[in-house]
């Protein structure tokens, strides 16, 4: 069965970075399990994956664009810390931000000076060339439920 829309795609994958760094990496005898055409992984890679068989070992190389988007200095912000009421707030630790439309999205703490903090709304790997070595491990139908709720549920296990 070939990967397609409306298929239950199970993966394990190694994620590296330009320098051939490991940034992630399915954890061995553990699987990933997505929908495929429901955007539950990163454009480039989905299409990579498009057509491909159980068995099936590629290397796939995802641009900033088809990953998490370039990146944009527009989302760096140097905000008062008292923004951040009584929260412990150090380098790395992350925080929900209000856009100016009212939709939430996570932050990075990157630099606390005296009373000010920066902090960056950019994903993790947004700007980055990825590297992913994938191994299909088995491709299925979805059910109608998956179908409707776009994404995957594990066996006896479901809870929105």
């Amino acid at each position: 069965m070939q990967v397609a829309d409306k298929k239950v795609v199970t993966i394990t994958y190694v994620l590296k970075d330009d320098k051939g760094v490991t940034i992630e990496a399915v954890p061995d005898g553990q699987d990933f399990a997505y929908l495929h055409g429901y955007q539950n992984i990163i454009p480039g890679l989905e299409n990579a994956l498009a057509g491909k068989t159980q068995g099936d070992e590629l290397t796939v190389n995802v641009s900033p664009e088809e990953g998490y988007g370039p990146y944009d200095d527009n989302m760096v912000q140097t905000v008062d810390i008292a923004l951040f009421g009584d929260a412990e707030v150090k380098v790395g630790a992350q925080f929900a931000a209000d856009s100016p439309e009212g939709e939430q999205f996570p932050v990075t703490v990157t630099k606390v000076e005296n009373d000010k903090v920066t902090v960056d709304g950019n994903a993790p790997l947004a700007g980055q060339d990825l590297c992913f070595d994938v191994k299909i491990l088995g491709v299925r139908d979805a059910t109608e439920e998956e179908v409707s709720h776009g994404h995957v549920h594990s066996a006896g296990d479901h809870d929105h």
